[in-house]
């Protein structure tokens, strides 16, 4: 599957199992954990999607990607 890189806006390549996001122009290889926190990181639009790697957001705050 083709996503875009976070790194250099070309397109690489995901896994179709999820399991890695590699991208020939920039040498980028990550986990899809690693780039979904990457981008979430890096453009604050998507900020959210962190979210749904929690089992529950009671009682917290967005914080930062560092309490990630």
């Amino acid at each position: 599957m083709k996503v875009k890189c976070p790194k250099c806006e070309e397109i690489a390549e995901l896994a179709d199992d999820f399991s890695y996001v590699r991208c020939s122009h920039c040498s980028l290889d990550m986990t899809y954990g690693e780039y979904v926190k990457y981008i979430a990181y890096k453009d604050s639009t998507y900020s959210d999607i962190l979210g749904d790697y929690t089992s529950t957001t009671e009682g917290t705050t967005a914080g930062t990607l560092d309490d990630w």
